[in-house]
């Protein structure tokens, strides 16, 4: 009898084990999946690489300020940018963060174009050229990770 009684708690200490086990191997995963799948959704932040030659650095800044930053301030979904500058580099890096990608992304190529035209006028005006003297080397997406 309590041969009995000590296999059938092993048994049912076995299949307790094997259902625990069983189930952290499924949560892990749908944590993963789940980690995945939302990520298109979460913060994301455009980066962009520009070369501004160390002498119309103050003037790019302006024209930053005065076109760009004022357009953006509108746009949904838009939380912020930072700027910053290499000076041995000439090189600029902007971050603009955006609150998922589909809304940083809805906004269209036109409406884009329509205000970097509207920047390269400003610069070429106040700088007396007859070219846009920053060109954008790169640009990408980067996501906050952990």
């Amino acid at each position: 009898m309590e041969l009995n009684f000590l296999k059938n708690t092993f048994r049912w200490i076995s299949l307790a084990l094997i259902v625990l086990v069983a189930s952290f191997q499924y949560n892990f995963a749908s944590v993963n999946a789940a980690t995945m799948v939302s990520m298109k959704e979460n913060l994301i932040i455009e980066e962009l690489r520009l070369r501004v030659p160390f002498q119309y650095k103050d003037n790019w800044i302006n024209a930053e300020k005065e076109v760009w930053e004022p357009w953006l301030a509108n746009k949904k979904g838009f939380l912020g940018r930072e700027i910053f500058y290499n000076k041995e580099k000439e090189e600029a890096l902007v971050l603009v963060k955006w609150a998922n990608k589909s809304l940083w992304k809805s906004i269209s190529v036109k409406e884009v174009n329509e205000i970097q035209s509207i920047f390269e006028e400003n610069v070429k005006n106040d700088l007396k050229l007859d070219r846009n003297p920053f060109e954008l080397i790169d640009e990408g997406e980067l996501y906050v990770q952990g």
